[in-house]
């Protein structure tokens, strides 16, 4: 990988992939919902929607309409602490899409009418993908406001329907001013193109933006929970009920290799928990566990280790928390099979190396892993540091949730209200 730094401080990332068909281009600001300002919960997710109604130079929704033409695909997606855009196009294509991105890096065109549009479309997907659908809001964006109580942690990153609606254009402008600066940005290629090449053309287009450095980040250090904590979702979709538990994770930055046991630890644990609950008494239809609500290093500290299980009656919540009880204690107790941890790292490997044979999966955690760590490369290592662990970190791991007060989010079916 290749690295360079204009002078406005934008950081840009090439990756070239000499026998790729296709050139990815990512854009990253170290901006999510967790810098939203209480009382407008949904804002960060809603600027990204702003960000495609249209620029100096570019029309309204036209920078869909214009990747689209060029035979390429733009999609975008808002986490906890970055916000990204991201591109697959054609190479001869590279260009114009720099080009779409340095315009609205510049300044996006913010219209009342843009705003009250996008604030109607996004209170449509929360109904689509959250209130109308089962388990539409479980464990995200629910389990958050059990486990922790920090406004930046806690909260809704979908948002609320009456702090959206109290949006205005002139918030709108203050959030681009304060987090969509360059010096808050990094630009990633990887797939086809000349490195030399890119250089120039980014310097051309980006380089003549004036430099503004990101605002602070605000707080989200938090205790840990002293005692369990608890809540209870009604779904009426739902036809089964469901306990998720939310653990907090290490520090991916100060404490790497802790945190990568937990990656491990999720595989282990949910191989035994589908081994007792789903094939042996048959007590759940499904268990999920998972580190961080988006994925290993997708957020900065505080992120979620997560145990999601769909359990049928007459199996009690109660129930399901005591083999997960049972399993920690017997995994910190005793450690792992030899071979399942073996095992477990294979797949994990060839999960993580299979992802990233996917360019926009490439370009996308390796943006994603500069802007939050510092570290593209990560996209190639991620994999090998997995192979390093042994019986005694996952031990610890499972040691340090075992010791831990929980968040516990009840799923009631609409059936059992």
């Amino acid at each position: 990988m290749h690295r360079l730094t204009l002078h406005n401080g934008l950081r840009t990332v090439l990756d070239p992939r000499p026998s790729a068909l296709v050139t990815e281009i990512a854009v990253h600001y170290h901006v999510g919902y967790r810098s939203e300002p209480a009382g407008r919960s949904g804002f960060a997710h809603l600027f990204e929607h702003l960000m495609f109604q249209g620029s100096e130079n570019v029309g309204r929704a036209d920078h869909h309409r214009i990747v689209n033409a060029s035979g390429g695909v733009a999609n975008a997606a808002t986490h906890p602490d970055h916000t990204e855009y991201f591109q697959a196009v054609p190479p001869r294509a590279l260009e114009r899409v720099l080009f779409l991105e340095a315009d609205r890096m510049r300044g996006p065109r913010l219209t009342e009418e843009s705003l009250r549009t996008q604030i109607e479309v996004i209170k449509e997907e929360i109904r689509l993908n959250v209130t109308n659908k089962p388990y539409g809001g479980f464990p995200w964006p629910l389990l958050p406001q059990v486990l922790y109580r920090e406004f930046a942690n806690a909260h809704d990153g979908y948002g609320h329907f009456a702090d959206l609606e109290r949006a205005t254009v002139e918030e709108a402008e203050d959030f681009f001013a304060a987090h969509y600066a360059p010096g808050n940005a990094v630009l990633t290629l990887t797939g086809r193109f000349d490195p030399e090449r890119v250089a120039a053309l980014v310097d051309r287009h980006f380089g003549d933006l004036p430099g503004r450095p990101g605002a602070a980040r605000p707080r989200q250090t938090e205790p840990a929970p002293e005692t369990d904590r608890h809540g209870t979702h009604h779904d009426p979709f739902a036809p089964l009920p469901a306990v998720a538990v939310g653990y907090r994770l290490p520090d991916p930055a100060a404490e790497q290799r802790a945190y990568l046991a937990h990656v491990l630890l999720a595989r282990l644990l949910g191989h035994r928990l589908r081994g007792a609950l789903v094939d042996g008494s048959g007590a759940a239809a499904s268990v999920r566990t998972h580190c961080g609500f988006f994925g290993p290093f997708q957020a900065h500290f505080p992120d979620t280790f997560g145990v999601s299980v769909t359990h049928r009656q007459p199996y009690s919540v109660e129930q399901v928390l005591d083999a997960v009880d049972r399993e920690l204690e017997e995994l910190a107790g005793r450690g792992p099979d030899p071979g399942h941890l073996r095992q477990a790292g294979a797949r994990a490997n060839r999960e993580i190396l299979r992802a990233h044979d996917t360019l926009l999966t490439r370009v996308r955690n390796a943006g994603a892993y500069e802007v939050l760590h510092g570290r593209a490369e990560l996209v190639d290592e991620f994999s090998g540091l997995l192979l390093t662990l042994d019986s005694l970190d996952i031990s610890r791991a499972a040691e340090h949730l075992a010791g831990q007060r929980r968040g516990v989010l009840t799923l009631v079916p609409g059936g059992l209200r």
